[in-house]
């Protein structure tokens, strides 16, 4: 049998209690709770709008209150011309319904904004949690309640309102709809995910072949293949199919022949030897259309400094980062032979694979290319996880390198945060979208979950190199540079041909040091993806080692690829969430290197 107040919630009357200290619990629930991934500034705003409600002022909630409360703008404020009361409200919903969905699901109180206004709501969440849970009572009325019920902020008793009789029939007819809707989801999603698999990357790994009765090297040989199909997995995008049955482990495979017979593109083998205490395996990773060997490798393994175990994964490990990486052998390999055209593409891998080829170097000419494909992508495969995860990630550059319209910079970044969590909501562990996400959070001024994030993902896959150069970009970007750098080598280590951007923190790490002729060699590395922000860290280091002709070309072409860079490097840098310490040297830097704000405009 239930308490009196709970009997009443059920059976739709809310009795008198103390509702300002309930909600006032909640809210603090909300606040001290992780999952709760609001900035700062939101949560000041939840806090301030739920106070005004139980002073009694809900009414007056306004945005230009809000604005001058929470958001220190003066008495000009607009909030027509200016509208991050707006946006922000907007954010702070979504924030509101990510928590309730998960960790907030079972609080006895529910906080939402509905939309249109900025007066919080307060709902009675105890019902809908007994109607989840199953709980039964002597009151078969109350079975049925699922709706969480509004709660009053002031302290006086009322009564919900009755339900009509006709929502009973709305309600039927909403249901029919949903199976209608439904049927048709189910008819046409397998069509479409057999059409999106068939453009995606096939491999297959081959027993690796053995010359030795050696059990111990015939163990190897079959285990190394079974943990880099385990190791390729966690890389979006691959098709990954077991080997031919009737193939054992030590024969010699010809890959060009049973890529053909079985349809894959890609094939990965190998062979095993021992050598005294070393243990020798080599790789190869061949394109059988064009039966040409993209990469090989060798690794040897003391037999003595660890099991057969740690040589599998370890091997096993370098090779699928190798191939699978973003960057990786075959991503590049299918990216050097996209179609050239301008026209947005009706292939939703392909969007996301020139979504990457955009990522290398950030290049103004294909942002609205790639981002009108990758939104057809979501259009017609609204299930393919890593099309929103990559549309997340252009509405965040349209934002950060000033390619919105004037007055869309915040509109852009809403977009971002709604792509990235819709990713993320299909697929709690997908990599990309964790590294979207974290990205959006940081460029928002939400640090400590950017790097949450960050972390979430390399925990995920930790033979991700371009996870690990997230990580450690976000880091010493913010001046952790003893904590990221060895992010970045790492990253740079296990990448062939790694984008220029993997340099950059490392560059100016060194500058930070005295280091330029170090902090020259790292920029150049980055200029190779024509990157502005290499050719102001180029600019630098050729002043800092006098060679003033070759720092002011530098300084042309910076502006030249890269204008907002040229115009403000300070306001640019600071964008990007860069410490002071980095931006007060970089400007000197460049100061002393021949910028003046006068040739920047």
């Amino acid at each position: 049998m239930r308490s009196g107040r709970q009997q009443l919630v059920a059976t739709g009357d809310v009795e008198e209690f103390d509702c300002p200290a309930r909600v006032r619990e909640e809210l603090s629930r909300v606040l001290q709770s992780d999952h709760f991934h609001a900035t700062p500034k939101r949560r000041a705003m939840l806090t301030f709008l739920i106070e005004e409600a139980l002073a009694g002022r809900a009414d007056t909630l306004k945005g230009y209150a809000i604005g001058l409360a929470v958001f220190g703008r003066d008495e000009n404020f607009d909030p027509q011309s200016d509208p991050i009361v707006r946006l922000e409200a907007r954010r702070l919903r979504h924030d509101l319904d990510s928590y309730y969905i998960a960790e907030g699901a079972r609080n006895p109180i529910r906080i939402s904004i509905p939309k249109g206004q900025y007066a919080p709501k307060f709902h009675d969440n105890l019902a809908s949690v007994t109607a989840r849970d199953g709980s039964t009572t002597g009151n078969d009325e109350t079975a049925g309640s699922h709706a969480p019920e509004e709660v009053n902020a002031s302290p006086r008793s009322v009564r919900t309102s009755s339900r009509l009789p006709w929502l009973v029939a709305g309600g039927a007819v909403l249901f029919a709809l949903l199976v209608l809707g439904a049927a048709v989801v189910m008819r046409f999603q397998p069509v479409q995910q057999e059409r999106l698999e068939a453009s995606q990357p096939s491999v297959m790994v081959l027993p690796f072949s053995v010359t030795s009765t050696d059990p111990e090297q015939q163990i190897l040989a079959a285990g190394i293949a079974e943990q880099i199909m385990t190791a390729l997995s966690r890389f979006p995008d691959f098709r990954i199919f077991w080997p031919p049955s009737g193939r054992k482990v030590g024969e010699t495979f010809d890959p060009v022949e049973i890529g053909q017979q079985e349809n894959v593109s890609f094939l990965i083998s190998g062979s095993v030897v021992s050598e005294g205490e070393i243990v020798r395996v080599a790789a190869k990773l061949v394109h059988s259309p064009s039966k040409r060997v993209l990469w090989s490798g060798s690794y040897d393994r003391k037999r003595s400094r660890t099991t057969l175990l740690e040589i599998e994964k370890s091997i096993a490990s370098e090779i699928a980062t190798v191939a699978g990486q973003p960057y990786g052998v075959i991503k590049s390999e299918l990216a050097s032979n996209l179609p050239a055209g301008s026209e947005p593409s009706n292939d939703s891998f392909e969007c996301v694979l020139r979504g990457y080829v955009y990522r290398r170097n950030f290049s103004r000419q294909l942002h609205a290319k790639v981002q009108e494909c990758l939104n057809r992508a979501v259009k017609r495969d609204p299930g393919y996880v890593e099309a929103w995860a990559m549309l997340g990630w252009l509405y965040l550059d349209s934002a950060r390198f000033g390619l919105a319209a004037e007055g869309d910079k915040e509109l852009a970044f809403d977009r971002a945060l709604d792509a990235a969590s819709h990713a993320l909501s299909l697929d709690g562990n997908n990599i990309l979208a964790l590294k979207a996400l974290s990205s959006i959070n940081h460029y928002m001024g939400n640090i400590e979950e950017g790097e949450r994030l960050a972390k979430k993902a390399l925990d995920l896959n930790p033979n991700d190199p371009d996870t690990l150069a997230q990580l450690g970009w976000r880091l010493a970007v913010v001046g952790k540079f003893e904590e990221g750098i060895p992010y970045l080598e790492k990253a740079i280590e296990r990448t062939r041909n790694a984008p220029g951007w993997y340099f950059h923190l490392i560059a100016i790490n060194h500058m930070l040091n005295g280091r330029y002729a170090e902090m020259l060699t790292a920029a150049k590395k980055g200029v190779l993806d024509g990157s502005g922000v290499s050719w102001c860290l180029v600019a630098v280091a050729q002043s800092k080692l006098g060679n003033k002709s070759a720092a002011r070309a530098a300084l042309e072409k910076m502006a030249d690829v890269s204008p907002g860079l040229g115009r403000d490097p300070g306001t640019f840098l600071r964008s990007h969430q860069a410490s002071e310490r980095i931006v007060s040297s970089l400007m000197a830097g460049l100061k002393e290197a021949g910028w003046t704000a006068a040739a920047g405009q």
